[in-house]
């Protein structure tokens, strides 16, 4: 598998705006040139989308120790090969036998570049932002870099696999209503909607409590997750899947 992204940056904020994963075939590598071909014909080439909270990802040559501008990055607007982290490879392992050849396009809730977003301060900013994204008011974060239109955003693939977590500050219901709106908009463009999900809730109220499990979690929950995530690209189109 190769990652493809494309960063760009605002106000000594740096964003990733755009995500790519390859599921390559056998001894297959592609550059960022075949990539561009492949988006040219998203219907043919993409087979779906995830959603995931945010991303922590640097190009080849690169780290995530620190901004990318400080290590010299130069944000031209194109797209780079990226890194794999442990997301990734739980990403590969899952993919690697029933979407060979076809791309996943990745897409997050926020798309700040950064690692330990849950940081309480930030996600108020966030919160503070979604309840300002439809007025004309000047958000915190750049509204186009770092937020979608969940009412009217474009959703490549047949499919959407809602991992952006499920846990929100009583205080964060916009957040939660971002989630939801999501959802609901894939499922107005005929996507299927999958997930993983516990005991906590049946599948049938997930979209409407946007109660949606990541596939990676740390502690006791880690590997369970991890095989309900892989049990759930099993097939092709996934499927929605509860922990065993």
């Amino acid at each position: 598998m190769q990652i493809f992204g494309r960063f760009d940056t605002k106000f000594d904020d740096e964003f990733l705006v755009e995500q790519y994963l390859y599921i390559n075939e056998d001894d297959e590598t592609i550059t960022t040139k075949d990539l561009k071909l492949k988006l040219k014909k998203k219907r043919k080439h993409v087979v779906g989308t995830m959603f995931l909270f945010n991303p922590c990802m640097s190009p080849l040559g690169y780290n995530n120790k620190t901004k990318l501008i400080e290590q010299g990055y130069e944000f031209n607007n194109q797209f780079d090969e990226l890194n794999f982290d442990d997301v990734s490879n739980l990403f590969y392992q899952a993919t690697k036998s029933n979407y060979k050849g076809k791309l996943i396009e990745v897409k997050y809730l926020f798309n700040l570049n950064e690692a330990n977003i849950n940081d309480t301060i930030v996600i108020d900013k966030f919160a503070v932002d979604i309840d300002l994204y439809h007025s004309n008011q000047l958000t915190i974060f750049d509204k186009e870099m770092n937020y979608h239109d969940p009412l009217n955003m474009p959703i490549s693939g047949k499919w959407v696999f809602m991992g952006v977590g499920h846990k929100y500050d009583p205080q964060h219901k916009g957040i939660k209503e971002y989630v939801k709106n999501i959802a609901l908009h894939a499922q107005k463009l005929t996507k299927e909607v999958i997930f993983i999900y516990d005991r906590n809730h049946s599948d049938e109220d997930c979209i409407d409590n946007s109660y949606f499990l990541a596939p990676t979690s740390p502690g006791k929950a880690k590997d369970t997750r991890a095989y309900a995530f892989k049990g759930a690209f099993m097939s092709n189109p996934p499927k929605i899947t509860r922990l065993s």
